[in-house]
Protein backbone atom coordinates (compact mmCIF):
# COMPACT_ATOMS: atom_id res chain seq x y z
CA UNK A 1 0.00 0.00 0.00
CA UNK A 2 1.46 3.40 -0.93
CA UNK A 3 2.15 5.75 1.96
CA UNK A 4 -0.56 8.29 2.61
CA UNK A 5 0.30 11.94 2.11
CA UNK A 6 -0.01 14.43 4.93
CA UNK A 7 -3.07 15.87 3.15
CA UNK A 8 -4.74 12.44 2.89
CA UNK A 9 -4.18 11.76 6.58
CA UNK A 10 -5.45 15.21 7.53
CA UNK A 11 -8.55 14.76 5.35
CA UNK A 12 -9.42 11.53 7.18
CA UNK A 13 -8.46 12.94 10.60
CA UNK A 14 -10.47 16.17 10.48
CA UNK A 15 -13.96 14.60 10.55
CA UNK A 16 -12.91 12.31 13.41
CA UNK A 17 -11.84 15.32 15.49
CA UNK A 18 -14.90 17.32 14.39
CA UNK A 19 -17.17 14.68 15.94
CA UNK A 20 -15.85 15.60 19.38
CA UNK A 21 -15.83 19.39 19.08
CA UNK A 22 -17.94 21.27 21.65
CA UNK A 23 -21.09 22.79 20.12
CA UNK A 24 -19.64 26.32 20.32
CA UNK A 25 -16.56 25.45 18.20
CA UNK A 26 -17.21 25.31 14.42
CA UNK A 27 -15.39 22.78 12.23
CA UNK A 28 -13.84 25.75 10.40
CA UNK A 29 -11.74 26.38 13.55
CA UNK A 30 -9.75 23.18 12.90
CA UNK A 31 -6.41 23.78 11.21
CA UNK A 32 -3.08 21.91 11.28
CA UNK A 33 -1.78 23.97 14.20
CA UNK A 34 -4.97 23.74 16.27
CA UNK A 35 -4.30 22.75 19.87
CA UNK A 36 -6.78 19.95 20.52
CA UNK A 37 -7.41 20.58 24.22
CA UNK A 38 -6.62 24.31 24.22
CA UNK A 39 -8.06 26.03 21.15
CA UNK A 40 -10.54 23.30 20.22
CA UNK A 41 -11.57 22.72 23.85
CA UNK A 42 -11.64 18.91 23.53
CA UNK A 43 -11.68 17.27 26.96
CA UNK A 44 -9.34 14.43 27.91
CA UNK A 45 -12.07 11.76 27.68
CA UNK A 46 -12.87 12.83 24.13
CA UNK A 47 -9.16 12.90 23.31
CA UNK A 48 -9.06 9.20 24.22
CA UNK A 49 -12.12 8.63 21.99
CA UNK A 50 -10.34 10.42 19.13
CA UNK A 51 -7.28 8.21 19.57
CA UNK A 52 -9.44 5.07 19.53
CA UNK A 53 -11.22 6.24 16.37
CA UNK A 54 -7.89 7.11 14.74
CA UNK A 55 -6.48 3.69 15.65
CA UNK A 56 -9.49 2.07 13.96
CA UNK A 57 -9.46 4.34 10.91
CA UNK A 58 -5.74 4.05 10.20
CA UNK A 59 -5.15 0.57 11.65
CA UNK A 60 -2.42 1.84 13.99
CA UNK A 61 -1.83 1.71 17.72
CA UNK A 62 -0.89 4.73 19.83
CA UNK A 63 1.60 4.11 22.64
CA UNK A 64 1.60 6.09 25.91
CA UNK A 65 4.52 8.16 24.56
CA UNK A 66 2.38 9.08 21.55
CA UNK A 67 -0.41 10.29 23.81
CA UNK A 68 2.06 12.51 25.67
CA UNK A 69 3.15 14.22 22.43
CA UNK A 70 -0.38 14.60 21.03
CA UNK A 71 -1.20 18.29 21.29
CA UNK A 72 -2.11 19.56 17.82
CA UNK A 73 -3.57 18.26 14.58
CA UNK A 74 -0.03 18.27 13.15
CA UNK A 75 1.13 16.08 16.06
CA UNK A 76 -1.62 13.59 15.27
CA UNK A 77 -0.68 13.53 11.57
CA UNK A 78 3.02 13.01 12.45
CA UNK A 79 2.23 10.12 14.82
CA UNK A 80 -0.01 8.46 12.20
CA UNK A 81 2.66 8.91 9.50
CA UNK A 82 5.24 7.18 11.70
CA UNK A 83 2.94 4.21 12.23
CA UNK A 84 1.56 3.52 8.77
Amino acid sequence: MPRMTTEEIYTKLEPIVATYLPEDIPISEIDPDSDLTGELNINSAHLVDIVLDVEDEFNVEFANEDMETLRTMNDAVAIIQKKI
